[in-house]
């Protein structure tokens, strides 16, 4: 069991903010992180995987789990879906790839999104019209209090837009996830973006439409690598009838989408574009150029900075439009 002491957590997350943990580990088998849990139980923890839906604003008082679980197997399959079992460890988008190639369909349109195969049921990652809900069979965790082994059926994941009973309650560590996937695929259309990357072509293979979706996030996307960020940064806005009709008054041509029986969802990038923070920027923090909901570290340090910058943004969208944003990142 190796643990470490004051680790600078700069290279662990995306924002690349500086902070330190108190305690540091990166468990690479369940007994192993179950003889962790055991060994600092009064600790306060937090568990990450590549850090891409965090930053730090402060030093780190307690243990930070890395988990280091990898491993892909198949568990059963047919002629028609095959069910794979994936370390929590894994790249997500390493993953994609190598279901793609095989042609399993069920997660192209998620491709290049940032992150392990761990932290895709805890955020409830979706992208072009597809959530990752909707391809989980079951998700294997260990309970942080007791140690304890508990495998979560796809029901019990309680899986809401951008959210889970694991990002509800921070409770467990996941160790694998099981998908069921298909082997036969035909395009759907969902998302107009795609469709026009995918130049009208009505039955793209599974590899075009993997491809297609790369390329529109990368021309829209910021490289993490050149200017660090966190991907989205706010969960597109849930309103009630009334809200609806207060923002189409104030602003005719936002787009507003069914949500539920009784909710209708809205745009965080056309709200903050419209607020005036597309491509704004205040000292090293901005929104990045080609997307609004993007926010970029042109430089600091400082977490706080983030912070500072990201409520400023929230300030001026509920001023204008009386809608609060919700961050997707989370903020330490």
């Amino acid at each position: 069991m190796n643990i470490q002491h004051n680790i600078q957590l700069q290279p662990y997350n995306s924002f690349r903010t500086k902070a330190l943990a108190k305690l540091f580990a990166q468990p690479k088998t369940v007994e192993e992180l179950q003889e962790i849990l055991a060994t600092y139980k009064t600790e306060k923890k937090l568990v990450i995987g590549h850090g891409c839906n965090l930053f730090f604003t402060q030093n780190f008082n307690g243990l930070i789990i890395k988990p280091e679980i990898y491993g892909i197997k198949i568990l059963q399959e047919n002629n028609d879906w095959i069910e794979i079992e994936a370390g929590a460890t894994e790249d997500w988008d390493a993953f994609v790839d190598f279901c793609v190639s095989r042609g399993y369909s069920g997660i192209e349109n998620l491709s290049l999104i940032p992150g392990t195969v761990g932290a895709a049921p805890i955020q409830n990652i979706g992208a072009y019209g597809a959530e990752i809900k909707d391809v989980i069979s079951l998700v294997r965790t260990v309970e942080i209090e007791t140690g304890s082994i508990k495998t979560f059926s796809n029901a019990e994941c309680d899986f809401t837009y951008r959210n889970s009973i694991f990002k509800q309650t921070r409770k467990y560590v996941i160790t694998s996830v099981i998908f069921r996937l298909q082997k036969l695929f035909s395009y759907v259309e969902k998302y107009v973006d795609l469709s026009r990357e995918l130049k009208g072509n009505p039955n793209p293979s599974l590899w075009q439409v993997r491809e297609a979706v790369i390329n529109v996030r990368n021309r829209k996307l910021p490289d993490p690598e050149v200017l660090p960020n966190a991907g989205s940064f706010f969960k597109n806005p849930i309103l009630s009838k009334s809200e609806k009709e207060k923002l189409l008054t104030l602003l005719p041509d936002a787009p507003v989408y069914n949500a539920g029986t009784d909710g209708f969802k809205t745009s965080a990038a056309y709200l903050i574009e419209k607020a005036g923070y597309k491509g704004r920027r205040k000292g090293d923090v901005g929104t990045y150029e080609n997307h609004a909901l993007i926010v970029v570290n042109y430089g600091t340090n400082s977490g706080q900075e983030i912070l500072n910058f990201i409520q400023e943004v929230q300030r001026e969208v509920k001023n204008k439009y009386n809608i609060g944003l919700e961050p997707e990142v989370w903020i330490f």
